[in-house]
């Protein structure tokens, strides 16, 4: 597996790469970084061939698109797919009024939840000005899952079933953007999506990876038969599966718990066994699955990227993955590469 691989993107007359680049890390998130790393980064995984580029509103209150656009912009448009997201809309507004966190010296925008069909709409329309490129390729509703809406989540996915959904089918049948779909961190939330709309795609952040593999019971076959395609980012739970079980290790963005970090150490131990270095088996196993063409990975200096785009295609020998089901550290049905 080579990160420039070209692979079909469900039933999208699309061509993706197996990596992509993510963009939250340059709209500023937890901490800055410079214009100079930002398009460094973005340089350094063209030169790569890396032809796939995530990015969303919410990344830097805007940042990120600005960042992004800027440094493809010069590139031919049809060498490269380009997708963002909906479901909030930005409005300018004096810095001293905007709550940034968790993004730091973001754009000068503040950020409005908006699921309905002309907040969609405005939102799209909005992005591409931000990118000043030609087209966007596809477009996920954001964030309409519990872990960010809590228990407003039933009535946001209401709105965005409806508002969003009309908007998105309305572009996607002008040929205004090819593929649509939802972007968010649990596979409930997509399967219940999929069951109600005619989606192409989902963006699914950290549930399929090494350590998760509970999509595989219902929504990962659903996509396989309707040839829906998901993206996966947050392949190493948000830090364990790139630095391991060591102490202070996170998981979904907190401290990981004594089950989490036994486990890892167990991987850990076969990963010893077999020369294989954990997070490189972390990026490979989730693009193994027939549903999930891409794996999108954000990074925060060119160096992260470089050893991201090494461990993706570092050797494994099968016998690693045996090995991983015998001692049922991974599910006996999950696809592993070959």
């Amino acid at each position: 597996m080579q990160p420039s691989d070209r692979r079909k993107f469900g039933r999208v007359d699309l061509d993706v790469t197996a990596f992509a680049f993510g963009t939250a890390p340059i709209g500023n998130f937890l901490r800055e970084i410079d214009e100079t790393t930002a398009d460094g980064m973005i340089q350094h995984a063209w030169n790569a061939g890396v032809r796939l580029y995530d990015t969303a509103p919410m990344y830097g209150h805007g940042l990120s698109e600005l960042r992004l656009g800027h440094s493809l912009r010069w590139k031919n448009r049809s060498d490269f797919v380009l997708a963002s997201k909906v479901g909030r809309v930005l409005k300018a507004k004096k810095r001293s009024e905007i709550d940034f966190s968790p993004w730091t010296n973001a754009a000068a925008n503040e950020m409005i939840f908006d699921y309905s069909y002309d907040g969609t709409m405005r939102s799209f329309e909005d992005s591409l000005q931000r990118l000043g490129l030609e087209h966007i390729d596809m477009l996920f509703i954001h964030d309409i899952d519990r872990f960010t809406r809590g228990d407003a989540q039933p009535e946001v996915f209401r709105q965005a079933m409806d508002g969003c959904w009309r908007a998105l089918e309305k572009l996607r049948g002008e040929g205004l953007v090819k593929a649509i779909g939802v972007g968010v961190n649990e596979w409930e939330v997509c399967l219940e999506a999929l069951r109600q709309r005619d989606f192409d795609c989902f963006l699914l952040a950290g549930r399929y990876t090494l350590l998760e593999q509970d999509a595989l019971d219902e929504f990962l076959p659903l996509c396989q038969e309707r040839n829906v395609a998901v993206i996966v980012g947050g392949g190493f739970n948000s830090g364990i599966l790139a630095t391991g079980a060591v102490d202070g290790a996170k998981y979904n963005y907190a401290p990981a718990p004594a089950a989490v970090m036994d486990k890892v150490a167990r991987i850990e131990a076969v990963c010893r066994d077999h020369n294989v270095p954990l997070p490189a088996a972390a990026l490979q196993f989730v693009v193994a699955h027939p549903a999930i063409p891409s794996f999108c990975a954000g990074t925060r200096t060119v160096e992260q990227l470089s050893q991201n785009l090494a461990w993706f295609s570092h050797p494994i020998p099968t016998e690693f993955w045996a090995d991983l089901k015998q001692r049922k550290l991974i599910r006996e049905d999950a696809p592993v590469p070959v």
